[in-house]
This record gives structure tokens, sequence and C-alpha cells, in this order.
């Protein structure tokens, strides 16, 4: 028996359920093939909001061992119940994925449970059952990008999955990967009391950020206790009784060195989730890297079948699925929809946080834009300096000759929530004199946006 929709959805991770929601709330009959067992996709249950209820417990726990003293708060030496953190992080998920389930009842959208295939144009088929809709959305996210010869266990060899259910605190772990993910979760067990090394292939980590920040950044993690070997590649990963042993050698070419290690987590990125979803059957093309291709309005080649998120190209980033989503329901809703890629934030989540928007100076250069550049240093905050918060900057970049600002780029703590500021300015094309006009509260890590802004053509008050 066949059910009549007018959008089905397959896949309920941020961009998935955003597009159900938003599509319903515009009055389609929508249904959403999730195969997990709770909503939420990576991003709720695997990724985003675990790593960062055990960041934010992490930095808790380091704080309290070494700063708390200071002021004039006196704890004995925190004890970890890794038990409980890990326990605490469950309850993260748990409350997300309890929403995403009430926010689908609330606009009667019907999850149907289970692996959704294309079976043509217009259907989906789950398990026995078959959905007629108008329209399909394939929103299937991204999954683990696997390093050649090294097989993943999630026991010793782990993912960032398994990097999120460790049952105890490692004495050496080796990350391989030097973006987002590694770094957010080695700092995790960097601050309970692991050693971590930092493998990276490149010449330096977190790839295609602003080069002063990743130079800034690194010494910074450097004086955390982590160690960076860039340039360097991951050739054998081998199992003893007593451990691992991680050969690596120079990314050019060179001399081979073993590292050891309790645990390894392999994080060198994420690859379009497409598999099983019969897209050949169905017509759906895809590219080389196995990623659905879409137009400007998320079409694929084939009518009535759309795409988004991270099976897409494009930052594989929630929000940006998140946006993708909604422009997406609003167009076949017969609204206007949109999506500015030239203002989707990215934000490192350690301590202190990095963000950044728009352009760096690298592309700036590259493009052969004339550019000016304000910068304005944390140790210069009143709020920092109150907080001992101190490390970082806020850099602002702007046309030279109109002023408009271009790109945004901070470390800092806090620097994820302040990013928010950029990505409005930038979304109404606004000048660095525009911000540098408006009035910042004081005192707060704000300022310094500021004090950047003004430093773009004149000079900042505060310096």
């Amino acid at each position: 028996m066949a059910d009549a929709f007018d959008l089905v959805v397959i896949g309920a991770g941020p961009g998935g359920y955003e597009c159900a929601i938003k599509a319903a709330q515009l009055g389609l009959k929508v249904a959403c093939v999730e195969k997990r067992d709770r909503l939420g996709g990576t991003c709720l249950n695997i990724g985003c909001i675990p790593s960062k209820a055990l960041l934010h417990a992490s930095e808790l726990f380091h704080e309290a061992g070494t700063s708390f003293s200071d002021m004039g708060i006196e704890v004995s030496k925190p004890k970890l119940n890794l038990k409980q953190m890990l326990a605490f992080k469950d309850e993260a998920i748990d409350g997300n994925t309890k929403g995403i389930e009430f926010l689908f009842k609330k606009n009667k959208i019907e999850w149907v449970k289970g692996e959704g295939v294309i079976d043509a144009p217009g259907k989906v088929k789950v398990g026995d059952r078959v959905l007629e809709t108008k329209n399909i959305v394939i929103a299937t996210g991204s999954d683990v990008a696997k390093l050649p010869g090294v097989e993943i266990d999630e026991k010793t060899v782990v993912s960032s999955t398994g990097a999120l259910e460790l049952g105890k605190v490692p004495g050496k772990l080796v990350v391989v990967g030097g973006g987002v993910i590694g770094l957010e979760l080695g700092s995790v067990w960097r601050r309970l009391g692991a050693e971590v090394t930092v493998v990276e292939f490149l010449d330096n980590i977190l790839p295609g950020m602003d080069g002063e920040v990743v130079k800034n950044f690194t010494r910074t993690l450097k004086k955390q206790g982590f160690t960076f070997k860039l340039g360097t590649k991951v050739t054998k990963v081998e199992k003893q009784k007593s451990g691992l042993k991680v050969s690596v050698e120079p990314a050019k070419g060179g001399d081979t060195e073993v590292l050891d290690a309790d645990v390894v987590l392999v994080a060198i990125g994420r690859v379009a989730y497409t598999e099983g979803l019969g897209l050949d059957k169905a017509g759906v093309a895809t590219d080389k890297r196995g990623r659905v291709e879409v137009d400007e309005n998320f079409k694929t080649n084939v009518d009535g079948i759309y795409a988004l998120g991270d099976c897409i190209a494009g930052p594989m980033l929630a929000h940006k699925a998140m946006e993708e989503g909604v422009a997406l329901a609003e167009r076949l809703a017969g609204h206007y929809g949109a999506v500015n890629y030239d203002a989707i934030p990215g934000v490192v989540y350690t301590s202190p946080e990095v963000a950044s928007v728009g352009k760096t100076e690298e592309q700036l250069k590259e493009a052969g834009i004339e550019y000016n550049v304000g910068k304005f240093p944390f140790t210069a905050n009143g709020r920092a300096k109150a907080n001992k918060t101190t490390d970082g900057f806020v850099k602002i970049l702007a046309d030279k000759k109109t002023d408009r600002v271009l790109g945004v780029h901070i470390i800092g703590v806090n620097g994820g929530e302040m990013i928010a500021e950029a990505v409005i300015a930038m979304e109404l094309s606004a000048s660095s004199e525009d911000i540098a006009r408006i009035c910042f509260a004081h005192p707060t890590m704000s300022e310094a946006v500021k004090e950047a802004a003004l430093a773009v053509t004149g000079l900042p008050i505060h310096m």
C-alpha cells in the first residue's frame, strides 16, 4: 500500500529535520525517513552536541584544577568521574533528540523508521512500505573518512564516534588529522590527562583558516601540552599487547618514526553518505567524491529529487545544512528561499575558540583584492583582563575602496558567540565604519570587535 506525501525527506539530521519542519509549517504533508532509533542525525547523536558537552565538562574540570585558586576559590584537586561525565554527555543527546521528536509531532511530520531507497522519481521505499511523493529531498549527511590500511575498531583505533565513548583516559592519544574534529576531541582528552600528539599531513593545522589565526592557535595549543607533527603522514598502526605502534614519516618522504599510543583517533575528514540510496537506479548524478550533484536550487538532474547538506558540495557544517533545508522547503512551498554562502561561519570549539566568517587574507591576496586590516588583541580588552582570558584577537578584513567587510577572524574565549555579530554585519553588507559606530556593552569581550573595526581605517581607543 502506498502513502501519498508532498515531500519525503531521507535523513533526519540538521538539514533534513529543518527542511521537514519548515515544509510542514508552510502547509506541506511531510514524511521523514530515518534509520537511527533517534532523530537528529550525526550532529545530535555522535557529533556536534555530545562533543560540545564533553568540551564544556572537560574545560570546567581543567579550570577547577588549575585556575580556581587564582580567583580565591580554594578547592581540593578535582577527581574525574568519567562514567558520570559520559552520562552528562548522553543526557545532552537525549534532551536534544527528544526535542526534535516533539517538533515532528507538533508539526504533524510522520517519522518513518528504516532505510529509505529511491525506488523511482516520486517513490521512496522503506522496507515493505512505499511512500509516494511529489518531491524527494536527500539529506543523508556524511560518514567518517577512512585512512587506507588502518582498521577502525572503535576501541583502541577510533573515529570521532569512538572518541566520545572511551572507557578511560588514554595515557597517550595520537590524533591523525589536524582539522576541527581532531583538535576538539584532542582537547577533551588532553584536559582530562592524556598526552596528545597530532599528526597532520599538511604543513599547518586547520587548513583553509586564516594563516595568522592558525599560527597563533598552534602556539596556544602547544602551551596547553599538544605535540604536533606537521607535514607528516601515518603509514601504519600496529596493535601490540601493551598498546599501539604508530608509524609516521614526512609527507614528502623520509625516515620512519614510531610513536607509542594507547588510542589512535582517525580524524582526517568526512565523506558524503550516499550508498544504498538507489541513486543509480533513479538516475541521480554524483561527482567523483560521491556527492550528489545539484544546481543553485538544490535540484538534481532528476525532476522532483533534491539534495542538501553534507551529501552535496560545500562546507560540511550543520548550520549550513540547516540553512539549505529551510531555503529548499520555502522554495518547494512556493516561497523565496536563499542561502548566502559568503556569510557561513565556522567555529572550532576548543579553548580558546576559533571562529571565522568570509574571506581570509590568503584568499583575498590570491583573488587580487586590495583590503585593509583591523586587529585588536584581547590583552587590551577590559573584560578579558578581568577574567584572565586574554589569549587571542579579533581581525577584520575590509575592502580598501568600499570599506565593506569581507572577512572576520576571531581567536578567543566565546569566539563562537562573537562571530554572530560579524555574520549579521556581513549579511547586511556593513562597512567596518558601520561596526565601529555601534555602541557595544561594556565590559564585554565583544568590544574587541568594535575596536578591531576602528583599527581598519584608524586607531582603536584602547591601544
